[in-house]
Formats: C-alpha cells, sequence, structure tokens
C-alpha cells in the first residue's frame, strides 16, 4: 500500500505472517476508524476489509444474538465494469455472497457472547482481486481479527484456511486455478485450540482423508489465530461489559420440580412434533400465573420493580427446563426424544413419480415428521443460469432450489421470500449432488431441482439431499453414485469432558444442542459438509467418530432409497426436451446465425426448438417434438452443407438476369447460378421463356468453388443430351467467369 505525506490520514499498523512461502498482511488504523474495528487482510494482489460495528443501545424485544454478517462484491475489485447498459451499480448480494456471508457468521457467532442484545453488523467487502488468491479467506481473517480487536466481548481470536486436496496431496489456500484439479474444497475456522467451523465440497472423498484435512486446515488457521492473539494484546480495545442473563435460582428451582415431571414424559413419548410443542407451550403459558401466586404468597422477596420481570421470564425458565432436560436424559441416560437411541435414524419412507411426469422427474423424501417434495425438470443449455460480477460472466448448469414455507412448521408467517438459510440448505443440498453429476458432454442438459419442505422436525436440508438424488434417477440423470445426507447433532458437558452424538437430529435436538453438523455422500466418500456449532469448537475425538456415525447412516438411508428406485432411469420423460448435438465447422457459426440472428430466430420461431452454439462449432438443437427437432437439424445442415458436383438439389428461383441466366437459392439459404446455356439443350434467347421467379426447380451442381463459396448449376444436365439435336448445338456448353455481367458470372 503506498504512503502518503498527509498529516489528516492516520498511519497504518501492518503485520505479516508467512504461510509457507506466501505472506498474509493485516493493516489497522487507517481506514473505517468510526467502526468499533477495521481491518484489512491481503493475500498476494486479494485486499479483503472487514469491519465490526456494535450498536450502543440493546434492541427491544429480542431474545437472540442480533449479529447480521454482509459480504460485499465490488465490481471494480476485478477490474470490471459489470451491470446492465443501464445500470452499473452493484445491487443485491448474488447468492454466493450470501453464502460467503453465512460462513463468516457461523464462524463469530458461536465466539461471541450470547447475552448481548446490542446490534452487532460485520461488513466483509472485497476492494481487490487478483484472480488467484480467494478473497473468502482473506475477507473471513479481516472479520475475525476486527472482532479481535473491537469492544465487543468476543472470544477467541479465530482464523480461517482453505484447504484442497490435488493428487492425494493436501495444500493450503490453493489458487483459483489449483482449485480445478482439487477433490476437496475445505473451509475451515478454529480458535487457538479447536475447530469452530467446517464447510466442505467434495468428489466422494474417503472419510480417513477429510480428517486428514481437517487436521491440516486446523494447524494452520491456528498458527494465523496465535498471530491474530499477538496483535490483539498488542493494540486490541478493552471489551465492553454486558449483563448476563437474568437468573432467579430460587424461581428457576421452583418452576423445575413444578414442570418437570410433565416436561420428561412428553421427551420420552412417542408424540407428534406439534403435540408436544403445545405441552410445552402451554408449561410456558402458565409459568407466569405460577410465579405471580408465589410471590403474592410470599415465597420469595421480591421488590416490586422485579416483580414484572420476573413473571415476564417464566416463559424463558420453562423454555431453559426442557433444553436442559433434553440434554441430561441424553448425557445421563442415552435417551432423546421419542426414546430413540442416540444412533437411531427415525423411519424413513420414499418415492417416486409424486407428479405426473410432465415435470420430468418427481420424489417424496420423508424422515420422521420431516418431509420433502422434490422434482427434478430438465433444459437445454441455454437454461443454464448466467451471473456476472468481478470474475467476469459465469454459467451454472445444475441449480438446486429449496423452498422452506412457514406451513411446514404448522405457523404463519409474511415473510415469503426466499431468505438466507434458503439459499444455504439449498447449495448445501446442491453441493453434495454436484459431484456425481455426469459430464455436460455426455448429458447435455440443463438441470434444476427444486425442494419444497412440506413438513418439518430437523435434518430438512438433508431431506432435500436424498430428495434430490430420487428425483434426478427417477428423471433420467445418470448420475454416477447414488447420494444420501445425514445430519448429526452433539450434547456435550464440557466440564466432564463427556460429548454425546446424535444420529438424525430433530428440531429440539437442534435448538437445544450443541451443534449441527451434516454430512452428504456416497458409498464411496464424502461429498459435502457443513458444520454449525454453538459452543467454542470440538475436540478432535469428535470429528472422527461423526463421519464414522455419517457413514453408517449415509448406508442405512441408501438402502431405503434405492429399494424406491435402483438406478436411473434409461429412458428420460416424454414430456422432457430432447437434445441432438451437430458439430459444425466453427467457420460457419457464422452461417447459422445470419446476420444479426436473423437465421437462427428464424429456425427458432418457426420450429419452436431452442438452438446453442459453443465456439467450438458444437451445435444443441432442443425441442419436445420430435419432428420439429427433425427439421432444425435438416435446416442447419443444409445451412452449413458444401454442395458437391453431380449432386441434384431442390432450388427456387430468386432472381433473373437478363440475357445471362437465374440466381436460385439452395441448401437453405446458399446462392447458385443458372447460367442461360445451361437452361435447356437447345439455345435459350430469354431466361424467362424457362425460369420465373419464385419457381420451384431441381437443378444439378456442375462447378463449385471452394475459394470464391461460388455455385454453378445446370437444368439441363439433368437429362441426355437429345439425338436428334443439330450438329451447331452438340458444342459443350458456354461457361466463363463469374464476374457480374460476364457470361457464367452473377450479382445479387
Amino acid at each position: 500500500m503506498s504512503t502518503s505525506s498527509s498529516s489528516a490520514i492516520a498511519p497504518n499498523k501492518e503485520y505479516t505472517l508467512m504461510l509457507g512461502d506466501k505472506p498474509l498482511i493485516v493493516r489497522t488504523g487507517m481506514l473505517g476508524n468510526q467502526a468499533n474495528a477495521t481491518v484489512l487482510c491481503q493475500m498476494g494482489d486479494t485486499v479483503a476489509m472487514g469491519n465490526l460495528t456494535l450498536s450502543a443501545k440493546a434492541r427491544d424485544g429480542v431474545d437472540f444474538l442480533p449479529l447480521q454478517v454482509v459480504f460485499q462484491e465490488k465490481f471494480y475489485a476485478g477490474g470490471k465494469i459489470a451491470g446492465s447498459r443501464f445500470r452499473k451499480r452493484e445491487g443485491r448480494p448474488s447468492d454466493d455472497f450470501v453464502l460467503m456471508g453465512r460462513v463468516v457468521d457461523r464462524g463469530l457467532r458461536p465466539m461471541i457472547q450470547k447475552s448481548i442484545r446490542n446490534d452487532i453488523q460485520v461488513f466483509c467487502t472485497v476492494l481487490s482481486y487478483d484472480f488467484e488468491n480467494e478473497y473468502d479467506v482473506a475477507a473471513a481473517n479481516a472479520a475475525s481479527l476486527a472482532a479481535a480487536l473491537s469492544d465487543c466481548p468476543c472470544d477467541g481470536p479465530i482464523a480461517s484456511v482453505r484447504v484442497g486436496l490435488i493428487g492425494g496431496e493436501l495444500v493450503l489456500n490453493p489458487t483459483r486455478e489449483a482449485m480445478l484439479k482439487s477433490d476437496l474444497d475445505m473451509f475451515l475456522t478454529a480458535s487457538l485450540d479447536r475447530v469452530v467451523m467446517i464447510e466442505a465440497g467434495a468428489n466422494q472423498v474417503p472419510e480417513a482423508e477429510v480428517l486428514r484435512a481437517i487436521e491440516f486446515g486446523k494447524k494452520w488457521a491456528q498458527k494465523i489465530a496465535k498471530f491474530f492473539s499477538e496483535i490483539q494484546k498488542e493494540i486490541g480495545k478493552p471489551k465492553r461489559v454486558f449483563d448476563e442473563p437474568f437468573e432467579h435460582k430460587d424461581a428457576y428451582a421452583f418452576l423445575k420440580s413444578w414442570a418437570l415431571p410433565t416436561i420428561t414424559k412428553a421427551i420420552k413419548s412417542d408424540m407428534a412434533k406439534l403435540e408436544r410443542r403445545a405441552v410445552f407451550n402451554k408449561l410456558m403459558e402458565e409459568a407466569g400465573e405460577k410465579l405471580t401466586a408465589e410471590i403474592e404468597n410470599g415465597t420469595w422477596n421480591v421488590e416490586d420493580e422485579e416483580k414484572e420481570k420476573l413473571v415476564g421470564y417464566g416463559s424463558a425458565m420453562v423454555d431453559k427446563i426442557v433444553k436442559n432436560e433434553m440434554r441430561r436424559l441424553v448425557l445421563e441416560e442415552g435417551v432423546r426424544m421419542s426414546s430413540r437411541t442416540v444412533d437411531q435414524i427415525r423411519p424413513i419412507g420414499c418415492m417416486v413419480d409424486v407428479l405426473p411426469n410432465r415435470v420430468h422427474g418427481s420424489a417424496l423424501f420423508q424422515r420422521g415428521e420431516t418431509q420433502g417434495l422434490t422434482t427434478c425438470t430438465l433444459g437445454g443449455p441455454g437454461c443454464k443460469q448466467l451471473s456476472e460480477g468481478m470474475e467476469g460472466e459465469s454459467e451454472l448448469r445444475y441449480m438446486h432450489h429449496y423452498n422452506f414455507p412457514p406451513f411446514s412448521v404448522g405457523e404463519t408467517s409474511n415473510r415469503l421470500m426466499v431468505g438466507n438459510r434458503e439459499i444455504g440448505h439449498g447449495n448445501l443440498a446442491q453441493r453434495a449432488l454436484e459431484a456425481v453429476l455426469p459430464k455436460e458432454e455426455d448429458f447435455p442438459y440443463t438441470v434444476r431441482t427444486v425442494t419444497e419442505i412440506l413438513e418439518s422436525n430437523g435434518s430438512s436440508s438433508m431431506a432435500a439431499t436424498c430428495g434430490s438424488t430420487l428425483a434426478l434417477m427417477a428423471a433420467g440423470v445418470p448420475i454416477s453414485a447414488p447420494v444420501a445426507g445425514i445430519a448429526l447433532g452433539l450434547i456435550s458437558d464440557e466440564a466432564k469432558d463427556t460429548y454425546v452424538i446424535l444420529s438424525d437430529l430433530q428440531d429440539e435436538e437442534d435448538f437445544g444442542g450443541d451443534m449441527d453438523f451434516k454430512v452428504g455422500g456416497t458409498e464411496k466418500g464424502v461429498t459435502a459438509i457443513q458444520m454449525d456449532i454453538k459452543i467454542k469448537g470440538l475436540p478432535d475425538h469428535v470429528f472422527a467418530e461423526a463421519l464414522e456415525r455419517s457413514r453408517v447412516g449415509r448406508a442405512s438411508i441408501l438402502k431405503t432409497m434405492l429399494a424406491s428406485i435402483k438406478e436411473p432411469r434409461k429412458e428420460l420423460s416424454p414430456f422432457a426436451p430432447r437434445i441432438e448435438t451437430i458439430q459444425v465447422n466453427p467457420e460457419d457459426i457464422r452461417l447459422v446465425i445470419g446476420k444479426g440472428g436473423e437465421t437462427i430466430q428464424k429456425i427458432t420461431k418457426e420450429l419452436g426448438v431452442e438452438i446453442d452454439i459453443e465456439d467450438s462449432g458444437l451445435v444443441f438443437v432442443t425441442s419436445v417434438n420430435g419432428e420439429a427437432m427433425e427439421k432444425a437439424k435438416e435446416w442447419i445442415l443444409g445451412i452449413v452443407a458444401k454442395p458437391e458436383v453431380g449432386k441434384i438439389y431442390d432450388c427456387t428461383v430468386v432472381r433473373i438476369i437478363a440475357g445471362v441466366g437465374a440466381i436460385v437459392e439452395f441448401l437453405r439459404g446458399k446462392d447458385g447460378m443458372i447460367h442461360i446455356s445451361e437452361l435447356q439443350w437447345k439455345r435459350t434467347e430469354q431466361v424467362e421463356d424457362v425460369l420465373k421467379v419464385g419457381q420451384q426447380v431441381q437443378a444439378k451442381c456442375i462447378e463449385f468453388d471452394a475459394m470464391e463459396g461460388k455455385t454453378r448449376l445446370s437444368l439441363k444436365q439433368m437429362t441426355e443430351r437429345p439425338a436428334d439435336m443439330p450438329p451447331e448445338f452438340r458444342g459443350p456448353p458456354r461457361s466463363g467467369g463469374h464476374g457480374g455481367g460476364r457470361p457464367g458470372g452473377f450479382r445479387r
């Protein structure tokens, strides 16, 4: 970064850490000093800024940590002026940047004091991108150090790295180009002693290799975290002090003795989710009345100003009792919701062809009270999703979209648009399937799967993963292996160093537990991981057990899935479009497109087909109508075909040149000349005596000049020379050059 002599600009403090042979540089002090903390992180020429701002006052009416992470893409960072002709300003973050924001959030959230009700806003802004060093790693580390240097109570510091697996070797922060060859893309965040967050996509990587990657990433992330810790000790701000959550131990003990028998019975009972929730809600509603009665009876010495506060916390205390009892039963008795064992998976049901095959493929996946309906739709190459940003333009061939309507949990809501959670869950299922999709050259379709969550009691993203596999196979997409997904939970007692992993996580265990560890994969290995935790990291042995439990769980789920459909169907739905490919000379692409797109638009409009052309000359014709498909292929082949001497062609007369001949159109737009001497065996004085504009005739190609692209055709050579023809007409036909006005020439 350049320096300035201006005294108005605050100086930077700069720190450097070598990661192998690459420097990680962080700076603070010069920019954004009205935020609680601002940090720039630089890797190569990639620079990202992280800012944390903590509001002065608490937000009213919230019972959660109000943390918001905003990840901003700036077109200028990549040297681009992107956008439409009418709008050049960056708009709403793309899905990719929403996902990056979620990754940063999932690392920071467990480290921040849970009782804070002040708004915390973290901005991650990409300022410069060198197309080699990835900006998400730089931005996450800038945000992490900003949190450490700010006055926001936040344990740590934490730091992030990316781990690749290339040719069997683990690679730290691989370049963008190197990632194209990697079988693993793991983003890992760790504190000084434990892993805090993992997000990964993989090409069926065995669990043992995943564990090796986690250990490798943890080592490097901890090196960065230690580096950040030293900076924090030197220049970090004192942390603000916030009150701990309201507690009244006697009132809590009273409510526990009153509600616990009912709570324990409800947890152990095999009742429906909403029925159990109704039991808990009734206790929460009655808690205030119970506390009021005890206060009025003088059970506790409570000041008047504290009475309302205590009564108001009755519901929250009952909720805490429910969560604590759920945790106790798991840790002490090995019993969980509905009296399941810790490794027990809820009953699974699978069904394909739930909808008519007009949707191309459909499947229903149900696990307990979580139900997902997934559809698969096939389209041509032109249906790919296009995006534009600081990296330029990109295409997405496979999309999975996840919808979570409020009725799926028996609620109403006015929040009906897709939110960050839906984007995140959809991407996880998409990532889990990408590794098994057929190559585009083998299956040139654009594929979209959509999961509608119709009921939810936990693990809905994994239901979407399983449902996508079934829908893809039902649609006839030749995936290389079926993928299943399972969510694992964790109940821990860190004081006793006790950790219990739960297979097939459900809602109450998610809300009151310590981890949501989702793993998608095939029989061969892992294809996607997403780990969120609520505690400040996990010991290493938990990962080994969780991955092994996920492997066993996936195998069990796959067995049930494959009972409904064993393999991808060999035939597509009759309502799915068909795609035919035609290879043309790249130089002929312009002929198929036509001037200003005139030719290709005419074909698609007249025949109702879709046509996509690659620079290599590969033409894709997509249509649900077989007859239209064949006509389109014939049309295109005609456009690019080269005239063959001796071959007879259907021609249309388009122009008469007096005394010279006729210009005809053949082979879908090619021009040829029928010279006056080639009209008939006897001498012809007027072309119009034989041909008229618009007339359909057949003519034989007698000459083709590939260099000039000019063709001569003949009508008379379609027949034998008459035997009684006068001698003066038995000479060779007249010929000449192709210049306009000369015998044999033509010009349009």
